[in-house]
C-alpha cells in the first residue's frame, strides 16, 4: 500500500466573516460591490434564478453583494468598507 505524498506544511484557509457568523473563503471573493445601482439588482436577481445566490443577511437589509469566482452572488448585511476591510487584512495575515 503506498502513502500520498507528504505535504510541504498545514493548508491555512483565509475566511473573513460576512455578518452575524456567516464566513466566505477570502480566496474566492472577486469583487465587493453597494447593491444600490440597477444593474446590481439585476445581477442579483440572476443569480437567484440560476441558484447561484447566497443570502447571509439573516434577514437584516442588504449593505454589501459580494462576488466569487465561481459565479456566486453573497448578499451581506456588513457595509462594503467593512467587509473590505477585513479581506485586506485577511491577505495581510498571508504575508
Amino acid at each position: 500500500m503506498s502513502r500520498p505524498a507528504p505535504r510541504s506544511g498545514p493548508a491555512v484557509l483565509r475566511m473573513i466573516n460576512v455578518g452575524y457568523g456567516n464566513l466566505v473563503m477570502a480566496s474566492r471573493v472577486v469583487a465587493i460591490i453597494s447593491p444600490q445601482s440597477a444593474p446590481m439588482r439585476r445581477l442579483r436577481e440572476e443569480a437567484s434564478e440560476r441558484g447561484k445566490l447566497v443570502d447571509a443577511t439573516q434577514g437584516r437589509r442588504t449593505r454589501s453583494i459580494l462576488v466569487t469566482d465561481s459565479d456566486h452572488v453573497i448578499l451581506s448585511a456588513i457595509n462594503p468598507e467593512t467587509v473590505a476591510s477585513r479581506l485586506a487584512d485577511s491577505e495581510f495575515e498571508r504575508e
